[in-house]
């Protein structure tokens, strides 16, 4: 899968963790895009690095789906660990 594949599914990934961990981040949508795109990344990394499961070039496959959502999941809990929830008052 080329790059441009990646980002796309990344932006896809990241709408999805976004739908499985409702609530307002800091960043709004872009960050949550970006978060997304790099959570792709990360999880197509770990999945082939630790887990010994090679990423398939293919689109439509369930491993790489399952790698870049639960990458964006990973990434935008620690994102809200860290920037913390925009719904709290300051």
């Amino acid at each position: 899968m080329s790059i441009i594949g990646w980002i796309i599914l990344g932006l896809l990934a990241g709408a999805i963790a976004k739908v499985l961990l409702p609530g307002r981040d800091p960043g709004g949508l872009i960050g949550t895009t970006v978060i997304g795109i790099i959570g792709a990344f990360l999880g197509g990394w770990i999945s082939t690095r630790f887990l010994d499961r090679p990423i398939s070039n293919d689109f439509y496959d369930t491993a790489t789906w399952v790698a870049a959502v639960g990458g964006s999941l990973v990434l935008l809990i620690v994102y809200r660990l860290l920037f913390g929830n925009s719904r709290e008052r300051r």
